[in-house]
């Protein structure tokens, strides 16, 4: 299976795991596996709309899923993906 890491502000949705095991052959399936997991992560990824939100950032390795084919990126068995919110400071 895939695993994603979670960063550690959204570790509180995910009852404090900072892995998690994913089912899906693309982001958009391993997300849909998340939060089916997880409910309650799912509004810090995703706005009304159902679309990922602008400050959410997923890797595949070192590689920036809206650098290869946004959510429609494949993944494989035994893939690493990356989410990392942006953070703005002031």
């Amino acid at each position: 299976m895939p695993v994603l890491r979670i960063p550690t502000p959204l570790r509180a949705y995910t009852s404090g795991q900072s892995e998690v095991n994913v089912s899906g052959a693309s982001i958009a399936e391993a997300l849909t596996d998340l939060t089916a997991q997880y409910p309650a992560i799912k509004p810090h990824l995703f706005n009304e709309g159902g679309d990922l939100r602008p400050f959410v950032n997923l890797f595949v390795g070192e590689k920036n899923i809206r650098d290869l084919q946004g959510v429609d990126t494949p993944i494989n068995e035994g893939d690493r993906v990356m989410l990392i919110p942006s953070i703005a400071g002031g």
